[in-house]
């Protein structure tokens, strides 16, 4: 039973042996280290690279022109902001050249809160990333989602960017369906095969457990709970915590929540949203990034331009604190991003709360007469309940 490094690890492995993946680097992405998160163990094509997330992309995107299927890893998402120009130059060669050039680039790189990470090492970059035009951006919640979408972030001809949760790293699969096809069910078993050995690892080689080249579509979300009083729409991270709240505000209070996860952040499933706001009337948009110029305050706009005549209540985000960043003691931490206990509260909240007006599915159907209009009586010879208006010298009544 993989955990997530780990399935990440063996989709790596997978890229390299039946989807051409050339080159696999980063700041200690190759031996002996393999990752700060290990992620980049025993494969064959992982190389160090100096500190530099500029140098890092800028040689992605040159192998990627060259017709290399490289995939780079920024090792905390902290230090991809000083990338964003370089990024956007990845976004728009496929466009600008009218699809004369493909960059088959793939960028992985951690993110987010739950680690005590401090200031350089608990930035979100969910917002940031959603505004770079051309990528595909996928952030998974359990193992083979993690396996999944990486293999079809590392198949797509153009760039694509896979965001992993820092916190979830570790995490194993909750239920039979979070495991990948073809791992082995014993976590201490998986371990002994790919795990590098503490010290000497010179002699060392992987026992690869032969998993299924599983893809997962990038562009649909799961629905993890079915619900029908409120829509919770989230990822990463928050899809765990999520789970958790939802489950003791269904069994403490009765309140049937309808839990998403989007899995992909661009292109999203915007049928399953509204599907769901249709059906409950009410939804709560999650995640960690600051409130400010936040994601899903894209989905909250959205929500209301296509989905208002079918809402109970607004729709509302639950995200983290507009702050420079996120402190290192744990209540500053639990003060900066959304927790079990924040994100229980809003539910909850979201749940109770009264109806504004009344929502337009409620309202009566009627079909109006349209009115009848004459443009050959003199406005001094009407009366009674007529409404006149003169137009262009002539007398328009409305019976």
């Amino acid at each position: 039973m993989a955990t997530i490094v780990q399935a990440v690890r063996m989709a790596l492995h997978k890229g390299e042996a039946e989807l051409g993946v050339t080159d696999i680097f980063g700041e200690d992405v190759g031996p002996p280290l393999g990752g700060v998160f290990t992620a980049t163990q025993g494969l064959k094509t992982a190389w160090n690279t100096p500190l530099d997330e500029r140098g890092i992309v800028g040689a992605a995107m040159g192998l990627a022109l060259a017709g290399q299927r490289p995939v780079a890893e920024i090792q905390f998402c902290d230090y991809a902001f000083n990338t964003i120009d370089l990024l956007k130059l990845a976004g728009n060669t496929y466009w600008s050249c009218a699809g004369d050039w493909n960059v088959p680039m793939t960028l992985m790189t951690p993110v987010g809160a739950g680690i005590h990470g401090s200031i350089y090492h608990s930035h979100s970059f969910d917002a940031q990333a959603t505004r770079i035009p051309g990528w595909k951006i996928v952030m998974p919640s359990n193992p083979r989602d993690a396996y999944g979408l990486l293999l079809s972030a590392i198949a797509d001809p153009n760039p694509a960017m896979v965001l992993l949760p820092k916190a979830l790293m570790r995490a194993r699969a909750e239920s039979p369906e979070e495991m990948i096809p073809g791992e082995p069910e014993s976590a201490r078993e998986l371990r002994e095969r790919i795990d590098a050995p503490i010290g000497d690892r010179s002699e060392w080689e992987p026992d690869w457990p032969d998993t299924a080249l599983e893809l997962i579509p990038i562009g649909e979300s799961k629905t993890l709970r079915e619900g029908n009083d409120l829509t919770v729409v989230t990822y990463g991270r928050l899809a765990r915590v999520g789970m958790k709240a939802v489950d003791t505000l269904r069994d403490e209070a009765g309140i049937s929540a309808e839990l998403i996860d989007m899995r992909s952040l661009h292109p999203y499933d915007w049928d399953a949203i509204s599907e769901s706001v249709r059906k409950t009337g009410r939804v709560l948009f999650m995640n960690e990034d600051t409130e400010i110029t936040n994601f899903g305050e894209h989905l909250v706009r959205r929500t209301c331009d296509e989905l208002f005549g079918e809402l109970r209540v607004a729709p509302r985000l639950h995200a983290g604190a507009h702050l420079p960043g996120v402190g290192l003691a744990e209540p500053l931490e639990n003060a900066s991003v959304p927790t079990l206990e924040s994100v229980t509260q809003a539910i909850r909240e979201l749940a109770e709360a009264p109806e504004v007006g009344r929502s337009q599915r409620d309202v009566p159907r009627v079909t109006r007469r349209k009115p009848t209009v004459d443009f050959t009586l003199d406005p001094r010879e009407m009366n009674g309940h007529i409404v006149t208006r003169e137009i262009f010298g002539r007398s328009l009544r409305y019976r």
